[in-house]
């Protein structure tokens, strides 16, 4: 008798995958991020701006390169980063956990966001009891260091502790350089375009294009492996 594959583990992103935070949270977030690194390092609110997008781009998160190369605290600069009100801000589709209840495998959550923020988004998403765990950037580390996506040692690492072989991983984003360092380590990959305000190029590392993850369930036939 043929044993069956064994399960599928989906690795979902939070912003702009899940719900739409461009709009709203983000630019709460960024200011956030912003005026802390005005009141820590000392420097204009141009300059902290600057510095934000410029950690962002090269390490995929602002927090490490504030740790790195300034030693902020990252439990402080966490806080101050998102300390509004998740729920009244949040602008996402219906539907989400219902899909979550059907869709067939373990899911977890896989974010660059802080804990306490990635748990209140999903509870005011009605997901919470739908996910096997919640993996936000505070865990995000490989040997004491901080590696958040799209860091290889943690989608490695990811895989260990999730105990489910390459091929058997799917993360979901809306980030292309996430997407990238993913599929090089052995997961498959799908890209959510719907929230996003640009052009997405088509990418050979990509196995499968939506626009909401509510299309999942209908495509999981053209996920490439």
């Amino acid at each position: 008798m043929t044993k069956p594959p064994p399960p599928r583990v989906w690795l979902f992103d939070l912003d702009n995958t899940l719900h739409d935070a461009s709009q709203a949270s983000l630019p709460h977030i960024n200011r956030g991020m912003t005026e802390f690194i005005v009141r820590e390092l000392g420097v204009s609110e141009p300059e902290a701006d600057a510095l934000r997008r410029h950690y962002w781009l090269r390490y995929g998160a602002t927090l490490l390169g504030l740790v790195r190369h300034h030693g902020v605290d990252p439990h402080e600069f966490l806080h101050a980063a998102h300390d509004f009100d998740v729920a009244a801000l949040l602008r996402a589709e219906r539907g989400l956990a219902l899909l979550f209840a059907r869709l067939p495998g373990r899911k977890v959550l896989l974010t660059n966001a802080a804990t306490r923020y990635a748990r209140d988004v999903v509870r005011a998403l009605a997901i919470h009891r739908h996910l096997g765990a919640v993996y936000a950037i505070e865990t995000m580390r490989v040997h004491g260091s901080f590696r958040p996506k799209p860091s290889r040692p943690m989608l490695r690492h990811m895989l260990a502790r999730e105990r489910v072989a390459p091929g058997r991983a799917i993360l979901v984003e809306d980030s292309l350089p996430n997407l990238r360092a993913a599929r090089a380590v052995g997961y498959r990959t799908v890209l959510v375009t719907g929230h996003s305000r640009r052009r997405v190029a088509r990418v050979s590392y990509v196995g499968l294009r939506l626009r909401s993850v509510r299309e999942l369930p209908r495509a999981l036939s053209r996920l490439r492996r």
